[in-house]
């Protein structure tokens, strides 16, 4: 740990005269990336510095008691003080850790959300609509933009799919641990019996991609254009402006209707299928190189069952870090901190083990 905060002045130094250069000011997309590097490393510096000065601290008083001053009280604070500077200097060591743990590059990338209906029918469709609006109202208590990208609304009032775009800060960071099945059980309002029903709806999070660092071959697309339809399939616009994309290569296909606009629902599917594109890279990369991907919660595996929402109970279960919270009301209304805090600290937790 020591060795990596060695040369931590020099590195601001460096980053603080990068950011004084017009050049870079010039270039925003690299100006934020060297300003969030640089509130990083300030940041550890000023841990370091609390983390120097509490050791101090504690040499002071150390030597006071090795002095044995006449004084007994003097000699009981100087106890007092050094068992709460033993504490905080785990606690510093330990922010320091984590501060000094590999980033996620995604981390402070806008993000798409993706929630489609699984098996149950109508009622996944319903629990699609639930869980947009309970992303939502999180992202709203975050001050992020929600832009809704595409939607495959029904009748009833759910979707079969949606796809909205996050924008703010650290808003990767700590959504990513949302992907995979959510299960629902529930009674439907269509069920007479009282019976429970248990439904599934799959989210993924997708790390917005730059254009620069994942530049698309038009060539290899196809474009097709048609009506936007909704509910029951009835078409709701009278001009082609509906678009569909697909990626030849690898036979992806996007589809954006949700514009009046042509030109508007074909960026916003191009930007779609770009991040797309950059996670089933990212997947196979990490494919390639993890064998222990089941043991860290940010792996993204969309196949496993993350999380059940229990309605009956009000009862909320993530399996993957055994949290169960009898606040499903408050978390269905966008209190998510309860649940996405404790899932960032495992990861981190599982993370430090590795380099310790």
């Amino acid at each position: 740990m020591i060795v990596k905060l060695a040369d931590l002045d020099e590195k601001l130094s460096h980053l603080e005269g990068r950011l004084s250069d017009p050049s870079l000011i010039a270039d925003q997309n690299s100006y934020q990336k060297v300003a969030q590097e640089h509130s990083h490393l300030s940041k550890l510096q000023s841990y370091y510095d609390a983390l120097e000065k509490v050791r101090n601290d504690i040499t002071e008083n150390r030597d006071l008691l090795q002095e044995g001053d006449d004084d007994p009280e003097l000699l009981d604070l100087a106890r007092e003080e050094i068992e709460e500077l033993l504490a905080s200097e785990k606690k510093l060591e330990q922010d320091i850790k984590l501060l000094l743990l590999p980033r996620d590059p995604n981390d402070e990338r806008n993000t798409f959300l993706e929630i489609r209906a699984g098996t149950g029918g109508d009622e996944a469709a319903l629990f699609v609509a639930d869980l947009f609006r309970m992303y939502s109202r999180y992202a709203e208590s975050q001050a992020w933009k929600v832009e809704v990208m595409s939607s495959s609304p029904l009748g009833i009032g759910g979707f079969k799919e949606i796809i909205a775009l996050i924008s703010g800060t650290s808003v990767y960071s700590k959504l990513k641990y949302e992907s995979g099945v959510h299960r629902v059980q529930r009674v439907p309002e269509t069920e007479t019996q009282g019976r429970i029903h248990t439904s599934a709806v799959t989210v993924a999070i997708l790390p917005e991609a730059d254009e620069v660092e994942l530049n698309i071959n038009m060539s290899e697309l196809k474009f097709d254009v048609y009506r936007a339809q909704g509910p029951g399939g009835q078409s709701v616009n009278t001009t082609d402006s509906a678009v569909r994309i697909t990626h030849l290569p690898t036979g992806l296909v996007v589809t954006c209707q949700d514009e009046k606009s042509q030109h508007k629902n074909k960026a916003k599917a191009l930007t779609v299928l770009r991040a797309r594109l950059l996670d089933k890279m990212e997947q196979e990369h990490h494919d390639r190189i993890s064998k222990d991907r089941k043991s860290q919660v940010g792996s993204g595996d969309r196949s496993e069952r993350i999380r059940t929402y229990n309605f009956p109970q009000g009862r909320m279960t993530d399996h993957r870090i055994n949290l169960t919270l009898y606040k499903l009301e408050m978390i269905m209304a966008g209190k998510l901190d309860e649940v996405i805090v404790p899932l960032i600290t495992h990861d981190q937790e599982e993370k430090l083990k590795q380099i310790q």
